[in-house]
């Protein structure tokens, strides 16, 4: 079984995959209402990718026969200034789910607990790639616009994107 410290962390890292599956979900919402359909379909794969890494957590605590602590979520935002304010909410939520994951693996470390740390390793590379993703968007949309021809332009390139496969790997 984990120590404790490590247990309280990766509880508390499910707290903000939990909310970021929510606040991304209230941005897909956002997008609908606005019609930007690609938009809302980029934003409901990247919710329901933080609900799988949720799960994922989740199942690990499980595997070790710790107890998953289900936290309370803060209702999501429906309403945003714009597309690129959105974009730039979801680099600052990667952010700090980076630096979550950083720490409880900087704890794995400290606690010689292997198999978080492996599994936290899958973490890292991840949001490497979503932090990547979010300030790609964020320059397309500074090229594009935040409104007009461009800015459908980018809606119809995020309607294109295929979800990670990697998503469902062990």
């Amino acid at each position: 079984m984990p120590d404790k410290k490590i247990h309280d962390a990766l509880n508390e890292h499910i707290t903000l995959e939990l909310h970021a599956w929510y606040a991304y979900t209230g941005m897909s919402l956002w997008f609908e209402i606005h019609d930007l359909p690609g938009m809302a379909s980029f934003m409901k794969q990247q919710a329901d990718e933080e609900m799988a890494h949720a799960n994922r957590i989740i199942q690990h605590l499980l595997d070790r026969d710790v107890h998953p602590v289900l936290p309370t979520i803060k209702p999501a935002s429906v309403e945003y200034e714009s597309v690129k304010s959105i974009f730039e909410s979801m680099l600052a939520a990667e952010q700090k789910v980076t630096a979550s994951i950083e720490n409880c693996y900087r704890i794995a470390e400290q606690e010689d607990d292997q198999p978080a740390r492996l599994m936290l390793e899958w973490f890292i590379g991840e949001q490497v790639e979503e932090e990547a993703l979010a300030r790609s968007i964020i320059g397309r949309i500074n090229l594009a616009g935040d409104t007009g021809p461009g800015l459908l332009l980018v809606d119809q390139e995020l309607g294109k994107r295929e979800p990670h496969a990697h998503e469902n790997e062990a």
